[in-house]
């Protein structure tokens, strides 16, 4: 027989999935809604042939939309697998941060936009899963740039640093300052994006870490041990 606390735990993840399911399958009719009307003028402008510079431009927007309906539907997929880590040692937290931002600075969308406000003069490492843990920095920074407050003139900064905690030295990440309705962003379920947090947050701790916003600010803690 299952221990009553594995059952309310299988029980926990079944109900926050079928949250997690209703609301992106309602974004996904959004986009899907749109994806139709791009083809519908796709459709009736090919007649013209001249104009087929707008037209390539209309169906770069159709697959754009596809693509992020598919990337939609894989997180989902993921957030209800279980977590499967490939760590490796040495990794430095902040060469991962590092590449997230600067990534992310190059990339067309300003809006993702986040400053590495704090570079410490030596590496911050671990044994961790270094693709894991990238895509969940790129999802937490995305999200924080997102939730900037619209009278913020500067965009989100991400500072880097060591701290025991219970004895266990830790890196400590921190965006700042945001500002979220949810109460806890790391725990929501309203869209893709907030999905997204969630995952990230179930990948931090997976490594033995926490995730959690306070004070407007989001704070991921990685043990080093």
């Amino acid at each position: 027989m299952k221990p009553l606390l594995s059952e309310e735990r299988d029980a926990a993840t079944l109900q926050n999935l079928g949250r997690a399911s209703l609301q992106i399958i309602h974004d996904i009719k959004n986009q899907l809604n749109g994806l139709k009307l791009y083809a519908t003028y796709l459709r009736k402008r090919m007649e013209k042939i001249e104009e087929a510079n707008e037209l390539q431009e209309t169906l770069g927007k159709l697959i754009g939309g596809i693509d992020r309906a598919a990337n939609d539907l894989n997180v989902l997929v993921q957030y209800g697998r279980p977590i499967s880590l490939n760590k490796h040692q040495g990794i430095d937290i902040q060469k991962l941060v590092r590449t997230v931002t600067i990534g992310l600075k190059e990339s067309d969308s300003a809006e993702s936009e986040c400053n590495l406000t704090t570079e410490l003069d030596e590496p911050i490492t671990g044994e961790f899963d270094p693709t894991a843990l990238t895509e969940a920095f790129r999802s937490i920074c995305v999200g924080a740039a997102k939730a900037v407050s619209r009278d913020q003139p500067a965009p989100v900064t991400v500072s880097l640093s060591r701290k025991d905690i219970s004895t266990v030295p830790c890196a400590i990440v921190e965006w700042k300052p945001v500002n979220f309705s949810s109460d806890d962003p790391f725990r929501s379920f309203n869209g893709s994006e907030a999905i997204r947090m969630s995952l990230a947050a179930k990948v931090i701790e997976a490594h033995g870490g926490s995730a959690q916003y306070k004070d407007q600010a989001l704070r991921v803690c990685l043990p080093l041990l």
